[in-house]
């Protein structure tokens, strides 16, 4: 190794030293001037020596090269959301289910809920590659350069760990406060929070911006249980990834009971602005990794963890007037129009009234001084009309009788509160149908957001969702700010849409009853649109999750000839009719892996660690990320560690991947 390699890296272990104990530690050891000189110092000898250039180099710091556009980021294990408890009766009675469900007290562990924008970090060998934001959940954006201007964030573990971890990108509240300070001096628009701050400089295409925001993150779980050989807890994963130079959040705590875990959030309630950041509420996890495999999933959310959240603040406004909105599937919501106020750290003048029977049972007026506040700190409310305020001048609301849209009547269904228009050709159906088929969990069509929309309807382009596929370059162009680039660039999503699985086309499609959890059941059960079409629906119902009401929406719309033409139009237009995904876990008992228990671990050279999951899954099996007495079979690639030797203690069955490959061939799977 060259003397100047050798300077280039000890500089680089000695900055990275330093900016942990500034940064992390609190703790520096060295004077700024000192720090500067060497960081100088490094930057010279690697713009003399390119050669030795690291995308890991604390000079990366202060951001790259301004990229053109976020490249999307399909997540290997979903960054799923988490059910909400709004009082102490809700977190007990998640202790309810969770004790009755593994029939036994589990330990929990209490932590703040960081109010940021939830990111996920992947590791290869110890270096930083990759990082995204949560997005929808499943596919995010790329925002690795953006990360890397982050401090608290490693460049490089201290071991050649191949892992993902998963955080919260937060804005100190003193970073907050000094960058409003600038913006107000430079005539910008203030930020309204530290939460939007955050996401907002994540999301800026020039990494310098970020880099000058001076952003933190506190990383709190693995991306997959067992990722760590020989952690079996939660808590036993926080501290490791202490060891791993991540910064975690030290206030968090190990509970024995629910009554510590109350205690844990009263506290925090009230002492939530003692902190240098902003918290909105409290999380809560079973501890045991084996207590939250036995607990599983809901389709959104995991049974073993809950977030409590804060009492709402609540405001007083007026509402000036209400507003009518027509959705994809026709009901007419009445939104409130209020008189600007600050609500739980953002301006509010709007505000959902749900539907008439909501407006009526609390005889809200027109006029009316109201109380508001945020559902979860996130969703506009209205509580109450105050009426010892009434002037006598406040005008009562109905619901007309007429569809905003097109005046068609609007109808009442049995059992449902909403009002709705039944007309097929309701102009706002169809624009929001369209902005629904292009959205990420369904179609994914970049370029194709509200006001494309809007516009392809209202210059008579798209009537009807197979329209989209019949759009011409030429007529685009006509648009107003459809230039050169833009039309490419929509005209290339649409075409590139036409290659999706069948679950994002039944998503997307809009049918009643059918999220995005049910669109992939059907479309892993039948494998193609019309073999869905044809089923009845007996045959519906005898699926898992499918109940009689899904079953006869299903049925009756596909019997519909409009329905009928549209599919046939889009597969004139050339949109993959077929599933092609992973084949549902298999239930049939004679597959090879049926009813067993499997933990991978290892490098794989031939899969990556999700693939070998589902494949195990297609075999009949159920993958969990430690080895128990429950284990049946662990899959070991090279370098396995303590799970190989835990399974061998217990006497579990031991393939290589070899092996697994192998009956991966004999079944015809690879």
């Amino acid at each position: 190794m060259s003397n100047v390699k050798k300077r280039i890296e000890a500089l680089r272990n000695l900055l990275t030293q330093y900016g942990k104990e500034y940064y992390t530690l609190d703790n520096p050891t060295v004077s700024d001037y000192e720090y500067d000189q060497l960081m100088q110092e490094l930057i010279q000898l690697e713009d003399q020596h390119p050669e030795h250039f690291s995308s890991n180099s604390p000079t990366q710091r202060v951001g790259s090269t301004p990229l053109e556009k976020f490249e999307k980021v399909t997540h290997t294990t979903p960054m799923l959301s988490l059910g909400n408890a709004f009082s102490k009766e809700d977190v007990r009675a998640f202790h309810e289910r969770v004790t009755e469900s593994l029939q036994m007290t589990p330990t929990y562990v209490c932590e703040l809920k960081i109010d940021g924008l939830a990111i996920s970090l992947t590791y290869e060998n110890g270096q930083f590659v990759r990082g995204a934001t949560r997005g929808d959940g499943v596919i995010g954006e790329d925002i690795t350069s953006n990360l890397r201007t982050i401090q608290t964030i490693p460049l490089a573990l201290p071991t050649a760990e191949t892992l993902e971890v998963r955080g919260e990108a937060y804005m100190p509240i003193q970073s907050f406060e000094r960058l409003n300070e600038a913006r107000a001096k430079a005539g910008e628009a203030l930020f309204a929070n530290p939460r939007n701050a955050a996401a907002g400089s994540l999301r800026q295409l020039d990494p310098k911006i970020a880099a000058s925001r001076h952003l933190a993150v506190f990383i709190y779980a693995l991306g997959e249980q067992g990722t760590l050989d020989g952690i079996t807890s939660h808590s036993e994963a926080l501290a490791r990834l202490d060891e791993l130079n991540f910064v975690t959040n030290r206030e968090r705590r190990i509970c024995e009971t629910i009554e510590e875990v109350i205690a844990y959030t009263e506290y925090w309630t009230e002492h939530r602005h003692d902190l240098p950041y902003e918290i909105d509420g409290i999380v809560i996890k079973v501890d045991s990794f084996e207590d939250q495999e036995q607990l599983g999933y809901t389709a959104k959310s995991p049974r073993w963890s809950i977030a409590y959240k804060f009492p709402a603040e609540e405001v007083t406004t007026v509402i000036r007037d209400v507003e009518l909105s027509v959705g994809r599937t026709g009901v007419v919501t009445p939104t409130a129009i209020l008189d600007p106020v600050q609500v739980a750290g953002t301006t509010v003048q709007r505000a959902t009234l749900h539907n008439e029977d909501y407006i009526v049972e609390r005889d809200i007026r027109i006029g009316d001084h109201v109380v508001l506040r945020k559902a979860g700190d996130i969703i506009p409310e209205i509580v109450k009309p105050i009426e010892e305020r009434r002037t006598g001048e406040e005008i009562p609301f109905r619901m007309p009788h007429e569809c905003p849209s097109c005046q068609s009547e609007l109808i009442r269904l049995a059992e449902e509160v909403a009002l709705r228009c039944v007309n097929p050709s309701c102009p706002a159906q169809i624009k929001e149908s369209i902005i629904h088929f292009a959205s990420r969990n369904a179609m994914n069509i970049d370029g194709l957001g509200e006001k494309v929309a809007y516009q392809l309807y209202d210059a008579g382009l798209v009537t009807k969702l197979s329209d989209l596929y019949t759009l011409e370059k030429e007529r685009l162009l006509e648009l107003e700010r459809m230039g050169e680039k833009s039309v490419t660039n929509l005209l290339d999503a649409l075409e590139r849409s036409k290659q999706n699985s069948l679950e994002k086309l039944l998503f997307g499609l809009g049918i009643r009853h059918v999220g995005a959890k049910v669109a992939s059941i059907f479309a892993q059960s039948f494998g193609t649109m019309r073999a869905l079409m044809a089923a009845t629906e007996e045959e519906l119902v005898a699926i898992d999750e499918i109940g009689p009401i899904v079953a006869n929406t299903i049925v009756q719309y596909f019997a519909t000839e409009e329905v009928q033409q549209l599919i046939a139009d889009l597969e004139r237009y050339g949109l993959n009719m077929t599933y092609k995904g992973p084949v549902a876990p298999s239930s049939n008992e004679e597959a090879p892996l049926f009813e067993h228990t499997v933990v991978l671990t290892g490098k794989l050279e031939q899969m990556t660690r999700n693939e070998a999951k589902q494949y195990v899954e297609q075999l009949g099996g159920k993958v969990t990320g430690s080895v128990s007495k429950n284990t049946t079979l662990l899959i070991a690639g090279e370098a396995a560690g303590s799970k190989l030797k835990r399974a061998e203690e217990l006497e579990v069955d031991v393939w290589t991947e070899e092996q697994f490959v192998e009956l991966l061939k004999k079944e015809g799977i690879l």
